[in-house]
Formats: C-alpha cells, structure tokens, sequence
C-alpha cells in the first residue's frame, strides 16, 4: 500500500469512526509495515485480508497479487498490533485437498486470527465462475468446522448467505462449529438474508441469546 490523499482519507475514516466507541475494521489492499503502524495509531482494531483459497490453487484463481503478498501484509498488520480478520470462499473450483490446505495454512499462522471468515461464492453474471454450480452444502458446514480450529477465533458465515443459501445448510454451519454472522440485509455488494429471517433462524436454533454478543452488523 502506497501513501497518499486515497489512504489518507481511509486513515481519516478510521480516526472518526473509532471517536464514535466502536472498533474498527477496513481492508485496504495490501499494507506495508508503515501503513500498518499509521492504521494502529489512527485507532484501527482489526484489519481483514482473506487468502480466498489454498496456495496451491490460487494463481488459477487469482492475479492481482501474490500469495506471499497476502501473507506479508498479514504479518505487518499483526506487528503494528492489530487485530486480524482472514479467511477464504468457497466454491472457487477447488478440491477438498484445496480446502484442507487453506485451514492449515490459517491454523499456523502465528498468532492466529481473532476472525475466520468462511465465504461461499457469490456467483455473478459476466465473470468466470459465473456458471459454476454453488458449493456443495455439506462441504460448506465442513469448511466451518474446520475455520473454527484457531481456538479464539469467530468462524464467521458472512458472504453468499443469500445465495441460494436454505435455512438447513445455515443451520449446519452453526452446527459445525460457526459462531458468528454478518448481520445486515447487504454485505459490500452482495445481498444477505434479511435481519427478520436471521433473528428467526438463530431463534429456532436456539441461539437467539447467545449469539446477540457475536453478531457484527453491516
């Protein structure tokens, strides 16, 4: 990440929201070692990177940057003390054996991730995975259960819960070891199921108060 007017104004943001009493999170490319200092001294809480994918399957998936490119602004985030938010999506043509190296991947960085976020794909018309058929559902609860290793970490279920996302598979995530949602009817760009059918699952799971504590809204 390079300095300028467009990061000074995110580090602006996160100086006036943190006024407010609230932690804070942004993603901002990727971050050197001076950005991650002058983000910690703004008042940043948690910093989100995902690494999408196994480090195996990645190039296939992605070109913007690198794997190590990933992990490096990681590391830098972590050593100006803050807290990291990093997971990855399913459903991005990968194999189990894909799956099981991103987990172990997240599971060995050191310190591990305060928030592991497990995405499904959300699939849009005009890109290349557009035509892909969704992730199969038991997978999806098994990559939960695998994201929640870290053992302080909030295996979250945030994108792709619209998406063809039935009630039952939600239902199998929590059962699988998530333990927080996005809550929100959008997430950035893609929808979310609405706040009334959220409160309405959590409750007939019987999760309703547990889970006040451990949703983020949007």
């Amino acid at each position: 990440m390079e300095d300028g007017a467009e990061f000074d104004r995110v580090v602006e943001m996160v100086r006036e929201v943190g006024k407010l009493g609230m932690e804070v999170c942004c993603h901002s490319r990727d971050a050197d070692a001076a950005a991650g200092w002058r983000l910690r001294d703004a008042g940043l809480t948690a910093y989100n990177h995902n690494l999408d994918t196994s480090e195996e399957h990645y190039e296939s998936i992605i070109s913007t940057r690198g794997y190590s490119d990933r992990l490096a602004t990681i590391r830098a985030v972590r050593d100006a003390g803050i807290q990291v938010c990093c997971g990855g999506i399913v459903g991005l043509d990968e194999s189990e054996e894909d799956r099981i190296s991103l987990l172990h991947t997240l599971t060995n960085l050191d310190p591990q991730p305060e928030s592991v976020p497990v995405n499904g794909l959300v699939r849009v018309a005009g890109t290349p995975l557009a035509d892909r058929p969704a992730a199969d559902r038991f997978g999806f609860g098994a990559h939960d259960r695998g994201g929640a290793a870290p053992d302080a970490a909030r295996a979250r279920t945030p994108r792709g819960r619209a998406d063809g996302a039935h009630p039952e598979a939600q239902a199998l995530a929590f059962l699988a070891g998530a333990n927080s949602i996005f809550h929100g009817d959008r997430l950035l760009t893609t929808p979310n199921p609405g706040e009334d059918a959220d409160e309405a699952l959590l409750e007939k799971l019987g999760l309703g108060d547990r889970a006040a504590a451990r949703v983020s809204q949007q």
